[in-house]
């Protein structure tokens, strides 16, 4: 079996395995120590699966979830999802995992820290070698650091969705030491390369972003098995986003060089680790 995605809550996920119960998809819901696993049993059933779930999590209210529920489930059991504020906040934590909290909460405050008359102090304190006359090769934290700037409301949002998403699968699917090692070296080599072509003014997450993106779609692509599969249509946004950095269509400074070296060291440890065999 394989895991397409987790629940918070049980209803909601008997309401999903009861739609796909519906297109012949076989799916149980395993109880975990946070939240529900939803294990499809076919391969063949894998990738259609998985676009159900981006659906399902994107629309869970839609009527078609209920319907299924009463045609397939168990009709006394009300469709209930819990209060809508604590179902996003455990959904939040049930998708993710200790690294994936810790980054998008450090980026969070940094972020705020800027926005709230420390924009000078932090930018100083964080920025890459060369930004400001007081940085020094001894200040080895710079080679990290700018990942976790940000400098527009559009440039977090974006990243830390992303991060949360891709971020949260691979952790809460293949554990934290994967997800810190891809933290690492996409935090940092992908800084030098954008160094090397752009100078020492940039910031943001978006070089481990891209190497979460080819990560997870090698891996899919290698060892479906995992479950942390990038559907088609994804891949190709990102992709596209990619190649209009090249351009000036939005009129912003944009970091690709990081972009690229974040996405090669994504693919290369994907071919690494899915030719691996499974413990």
């Amino acid at each position: 079996m394989t895991e397409i995605g987790r629940l918070p809550n049980s209803r909601a996920a008997q309401a999903f395995v009861d739609y796909l119960k519906g297109l012949d998809i076989d799916c149980r819901v395993v109880p975990l120590e946070r939240g529900f696993a939803l294990m499809v049993t076919q391969d063949s059933q894998l990738q259609q699966a998985q676009q159900e779930f981006a659906h399902f999590m994107a629309h869970p209210y839609d009527n078609k979830y209920l319907q299924a529920s009463w045609e397939n489930g168990d009709t006394h059991t009300k469709l209930d999802y819990g209060a809508p504020t604590l179902q996003l906040v455990s959904q939040f934590i049930t998708g993710s995992g200790p690294v994936t909290l810790v980054i998008f909460c450090a980026c969070v405050l940094i972020f705020a820290a800027m926005n709230l008359g420390l924009a000078e102090e932090v930018f100083n304190a964080l920025s890459f070698f060369g930004a400001v006359p007081e940085a020094d090769f001894g200040q080895f934290w710079r080679l990290f650091t700018p990942s976790l700037l940000h400098f527009s409301a559009m440039h977090i949002i974006f990243n830390l969705l992303w991060w949360w998403y891709l971020g949260g699968k691979i952790e809460t699917r293949l554990g934290s030491k994967p997800l810190l090692i891809l933290l690492v070296v996409a935090g940092t080599l992908p800084n030098l390369a954008q160094f090397y072509v752009g100078g020492p003014y940039f910031g943001g997450l978006s070089g481990v972003v891209y190497a979460l993106v080819g990560y997870t779609w090698i891996l899919g692509q290698r060892r479906p098995d995992a479950g942390i599969g990038l559907p088609p249509a994804y891949m190709g946004f990102m992709l596209l986003w990619l190649a209009l950095g090249f351009t000036d269509i939005f009129g912003l400074a944009i970091a690709n060089g990081a972009h690229i070296a974040g996405l090669l060291i994504g693919l290369a440890q994907g071919l690494l680790d899915s030719s691996r065999r499974p413990a």
